[in-house]
């Protein structure tokens, strides 16, 4: 695959999912619960991305994770060599959709194997040239940090758990990135600030070259020193699982600019699009389905739709 390896530190994890309506399973059968489902930041984003470029992943599962899901990810240039399993059970988060499909009730956390998670790159991993530091405790996110060599491009994700609980600790993290990953929410509570272009103008200031600021089914926003573009989400008839959304966003996002091995203004603006197409993806089916046999032509056709949706026309 033409493409620069990319990097992505996070969590593999097993999801219990309640849904408001009966939805449909891989065999077609209509449920509203669906236990065991294969999930976890990592997950998500290095198989969006693998539809893109090639992708190598840190993170640690138990004896109970199933060696067909590391099969499937091999299939589709997902190097494994840094997953680490663990003696014990793999982490495991239970929840509950609303009807909107938007808010969650997180009914259990499990943290398992991930409680003792210290990340280890495997040989060659240091080399990376761009690095996805996903959702976990930011003194992790820096100590994989420190074992890059020389990184082209280092993008961040974090939570309000992290803003609120490890300030200091996402400072210095912050302070090191190119680019942080965050929603509207998350934004606003690290800034202080509610409107979201100051908010993200004072981020800004901490060190990051650019933000995303992610709104859901409202789309997403970057900022960076060249000013503002804001990029819709795809209007799908079809709304299944939003789990992993953001993190499938995060992952198509790297894997266009891996492509394109250039990170400036305007081709972060065609990363958001792919992002948000690849994403699109994901919500279709229960967890990760809609992501195994991703390829990039899907994604092309997809961001296709995304242009004409916003098209305005000639003068």
């Amino acid at each position: 695959m033409d493409s620069k390896p990319i990097l992505m530190v996070g969590s593999m994890a097993f999801d219990d999912l309640e849904f408001p309506v009966p939805t449909p399973d891989a065999e077609g059968n209509l449920r509203t619960r669906f236990d065991d489902v294969v999930g976890g930041s990592a997950t998500y984003a290095a198989l969006a991305a693998s539809a893109f470029a090639p992708v190598r992943v840190v993170a640690v599962v138990g004896r109970d994770f199933p060696e067909a899901t590391l099969d499937m990810m091999r299939e589709r240039h997902i190097d494994t060599a840094g997953i680490e399993r663990a003696d014990g059970l793999t982490f495991r988060w239970k929840g509950r959709y609303h009807t909107d499909l938007v808010n969650r009730d997180t009914l259990d956390t499990q943290l398992n194997v991930f409680a003792n998670f210290r990340p280890k790159l495997a040989p060659g991993y240091g080399a990376s040239p761009l690095v996805l530091l996903g959702n976990i405790h930011p003194a992790l996110q820096l100590e994989v940090l420190e074992q890059i060599e020389k990184p082209e491009l280092v993008v961040a994700d974090t939570m309000n758990f992290w803003i609120g609980g490890e300030p200091d600790a996402l400072a210095r993290l912050i302070a090191r990135i190119d680019l942080l990953i965050i929603n509207d929410e998350e934004a606003r509570q690290l800034s202080g600030i509610h409107n979201l272009a100051r908010a993200a103008k004072e981020i800004l200031t901490r060190g990051p070259k650019c933000l995303i600021i992610k709104r859901g089914e409202h789309g997403s926003l970057f900022f960076d020193s060249e000013g503002v573009f804001a990029a819709p989400a795809l209007l799908l008839e079809h709304v299944v699982d939003p789990t992993g959304a953001g993190d499938s966003f995060a992952g198509g996002l790297l894997g266009f600019l891996a492509r394109r091995g250039r990170y400036d203004h305007a081709t972060m603006r065609r990363a958001m699009v792919h992002g948000t197409a690849a994403a699109s993806f994901c919500v279709e089916s229960v967890g990760t389905l809609g992501l195994r046999g991703l390829q990039h032509q899907q994604v092309t056709e997809r961001v296709e739709r995304i242009r004409r949706l916003t098209h305005v026309g000639d003068e």
